[in-house]
């Protein structure tokens, strides 16, 4: 259910767009008069108003706005300004003629000057520290927040398929854009009010959700995603985070490497002399915007935004976003967001269906400096839904509600409804969420992943297996699971039991423990495929022969203290079976002596932080959406002698920093930094042994040119990073650019020591030994490719002695990106 969770969160996070009937919105282009060629970069906006935008690139604009004059003004350098008159309050698209200006000049001194809104941007950005909100010590506020997601590309051709025969009533609903020349269909709606609290000291940034609705989901969960804390914008920072693309900020210390200005009118707003300064992208293809904004005066405090992001930019999905933010000075010294509007025109394929979406959000009740009520100070996650007292009548929302809520809106909470009534729609949403899920559910019982059902290795033959866990229909605290597995090479059976119960799942708090009977590859990464996963059998470029039959008990508890701060503590005891490929030979005078099994009996405390991170949360399974701040993970592992058959005492410390940080306007580094020790004589399979991948698809948390069984170790270091650059050499490429490649480069570096004592303890099979210089492998690769491929050529560069390994591969891999 996360990754269905996940899939419904992305579209509340790209949020509704709706043609509201009581706002004017102009679509439109703008042409030469004589040439019929697309004007772009055209200032656009109503006379006597600030509300304008520019055209785009193909000279195409949009302007939509519930306060409009009755004329609208028209103009660009170079050519006449053309006045339109405008009919309030409906949706109208109009071609704009510019006709070329002819001046007679007379001869004339060219002196240099100044642009005139350089002067601007020096004193926006001598002030920024005064108006930038981060600076703020500590604030609270109350929002309202309105998402909205619609269909779109959706022709009568759909109605007619037979799939859609029992759904007909829905097309009553649909309606079609103009601005966007697409017919869309009402999907669904939220609402959701809650308080948000600020303070660097103590270190709080708390959301309390106080009321939330939304059309056909009844799971409360989803309230965490609908409000204020997802997705924030700060334009006064250089680099401007929107999902994972950053973009250059119109006012950043540099932007006029990346920007072109004009400053274009000045005018009286809400008491504030202001100046409209328009800007454009100096090249194609950056991560830019083009628009306006007006900054106060005196202040130079920006007072409005609109942001368009070019249709050229290398961007996965987003065919258009245009951004609309408002500030208003609180207490006469502090300017503050108050109204935010997010336009978006999301396509997975092109000119296939794809969504609308729009954010509104209207922020009041600001106050700075005041106590953080204690009750917020306790909580220990950062989005609080008060799940008890959400659930708001429709008073409540009728004195509540910050926006007009139109006839279209209240026709969603009416379809859906109807939709969820009608018999095959269970069957449908089963089918997706089995797709997403890898889960076939079936009331109280899902069954799968599907993609194990299937599968071969040297030592099974050809595998069967079924799986199943408990669903949510059957509890949310508690989930029974388990698989059979039957191998024909082998003939024997396997199987695996498991029994969790959460007793909170935020913060997270929950116990389990399961028994499997199965095979197991030793020392690959938490990453890769799954054994049984049939892609490890088709992808495979070595023989999967080193499985080891393994009898396994583990037991756990998990506390998260607050919010991305947790210890789990583990008891595993183990069984280790020899095989016809990796035998168990100790070593004894003059002979070797063969053992069939290794017991183990092991205790670990592990510890978690992540300062601030946010997850995406299920019942039982969450996805973490990452920190700011870098991630630490601390094991300490201890295994008496002699406790439950355990053969030998040891123990072991493991400490990895990961990390994301941004390097624009080269793209991001992401990079994996893990030590550990061993303390304790010991038998390899005791020991590290190392991440290796004997697949084709490229794993960025092993080894991609190592094998299994090759090193290992009782002391080491690893090193894994990777650059994303996002395009910023093929982006200037003109033959290249079109196709939205991105470059991504990366090193892999590991140190190891294996001491005399356990190299004497059991004879190594084949391949396996210790690291006597580092090992290192590069990779240079291209992602984005059709949007979702990533190629990686791999090199190694050390121990290329050893047997079966290569100095060069080329590796693939999936992944879904913005």
């Amino acid at each position: 259910m996360v990754k269905f969770r996940i899939c419904l969160t992305l579209f509340f996070l790209f949020a509704n767009y709706c043609l509201y009937s009581q706002k004017t919105v102009i679509t439109g282009k703008v042409v030469d008069a004589e040439t019929n060629e697309p004007v772009s970069y055209t200032s656009v906006g109503f006379q006597h108003s600030p509300v304008g935008v520019i055209s785009e690139t193909d000279g195409s604009f949009f302007l939509s706005t519930s306060k409009p004059t009755d004329t609208l003004l028209v103009s660009n350098v170079g050519y006449e300004m053309v006045r339109l008159p405008v009919q309030k309050g409906k949706e109208q698209v109009i071609t704009v003629r510019l006709v070329p200006r002819s001046i007679a000049l007379e001869t004339v001194t060219v002196r240099p000057g100044e642009n005139p809104a350089f002067r601007y941007l020096r004193n926006i950005n001598e002030h920024k520290k005064q108006n930038d909100p981060s600076r703020l010590h500590s604030y609270q506020y109350r929002a309202y927040t309105k998402l909205r997601l619609d269909m779109n590309n959706v022709g009568e051709g759909l109605k007619d398929r037979r799939f859609m025969k029992d759904f007909g009533f829905i097309f009553d609903y649909m309606d079609s854009s103009e601005v966007f020349n697409k017919n869309y269909l009402p999907m669904l709606i939220s609402e959701t009010v809650s308080k948000v609290y600020y303070s660097d000291n103590p270190p709080i940034n708390r959301e309390v959700i106080e009321a939330f609705q939304i059309s056909g989901i009844e799971n409360k969960t989803f309230s965490q995603y609908t409000g204020r804390m997802y997705q924030q914008m700060n334009l006064y920072e250089n680099f401007v985070n929107f999902f994972e693309p950053s973009f250059v900020s119109p006012i950043a210390d540099f932007g006029r490497l990346y920007y072109k200005y004009i400053l274009e009118d000045s005018a009286t707003i809400d008491g504030h002399w202001c100046h409209k300064i328009a800007f454009k992208p100096r090249r194609k293809q950056e991560r830019t915007f083009h628009g306006f904004f007006w900054v106060a005066d005196t202040s130079y405090a920006i007072k409005k935004w609109q942001l368009r992001v070019s249709t050229d930019v290398n961007l996965n999905f987003l065919r258009d976003m245009i951004v609309t933010l408002e500030y208003d000075q609180i207490n006469d010294t502090i300017w503050f967001l108050t109204n935010e509007d997010l336009v978006i025109d999301f396509n997975i394929v092109e000119k296939s269906y794809g969504f609308f979406g729009r954010k509104e959000a209207v922020y009041d009740s600001i106050f700075f400096d005041s106590p953080i009520p204690e009750s917020v100070k306790k909580m220990t996650t950062n989005t609080y839904v008060k799940e008890d007292e959400i659930d708001k009548e429709t008073s409540f929302w009728e004195s509540n509600r910050k926006t007009v809520l139109s006839e279209e809106d209240n026709g969603v909470y009416e379809m859906v409804d109807s939709v969820k009534n009608v018999p095959i729609y269970k069957l449908y949403y089963g089918i997706f969420e089995t797709l997403l899920d890898y889960y076939i559910v079936t009331g109280p019982v899902e069954f799968g992943p599907y993609y194990t059902f299937i599968s071969a290795n040297p030592i099974e033959g050809l595998r069967l297996k079924l799986g199943a866990r408990t669903s949510n229909n059957f509890s949310t605290k508690v989930r029974f699971g388990g698989h059979f597995a039957y191998g024909f090479r082998d003939d024997r059976i396997k199987y695996g039991v498991d029994l969790g119960y959460m007793f909170n799942t935020n913060p997270r708090r929950g116990v389990g423990f399961s028994y499997f009977h199965d095979l197991r590859q030793l020392g690959k990464s938490e990453n890769a495929f799954l054994d049984d996963n049939f892609l490890t059998s088709i992808l495979r470029r070595n023989p999967n022969k080193k499985l080891a039959m393994v009898d396994q008990f583990n037991f756990f508890y998990e506390n998260e203290w607050v919010q991305g701060f947790s210890n789990t503590i583990r008891f595993c005891h183990q069984t280790t079976y020899s095989t016809e490929y990796v035998l168990f030979e100790y070593y004894t005078p003059g002979d070797t002596i063969a053992s069939s099994s290794l017991t183990s009996t092991e205790i670990t405390l592990s510890t978690h932080f992540a300062y601030r991170e946010k997850f995406l949360l299920g019942k039982f399974e969450r996805k973490s959406l990452g920190s700011k701040y870098p991630s630490l993970d601390l094991d300490l592992t201890y295994s008496p002698d002699g406790f439950l058959g355990s053969s030998y005492e040891y123990f072991k410390i493991m400490l990895r920093i990961s990390d994301r940080l941004e390097t624009n306007p080269f793209g991001f580094l992401r990079y994996r930094l893990t030590g550990g020790k061993v303390w304790g004589t010991l038998p390899y399979p005791l020991l590290k042994l190392h991440e290796g991948n004997e697949t084709y698809a490229y794993d960025p948390m092993a080894f991609n040119m190592m094998n299994y069984y090759e090193f290992v170790s009782d002391e080491y270091v690893s090193l894994f990073a990777e650059q994303h650059l996002e395009g910023f050499f093929l982006n200037r490429i003109p033959l290249l650019r079109k196709l939205h490649w991105r470059e991504v480069a990366g090193c892999n570096v590991l140190l190891g020591r294996l001491s005399d004592k356990n190299k004497k303890l059991m004879r190594f099979p084949e391949g396996l030994d210790g690291l006597s210089k580092p090992y290192i492998e590069a990779s240079v690769g291209i992602e984005n490719i059709f949007r979702l491929i990533r190629i990686d050529a791999v090199w190694r560069f050390s121990y290329l002695d050893h047997p079966d390994v290569s100095p060069f591969g080329i590796r693939a891999s999936i992944q879904l990106t913005f």
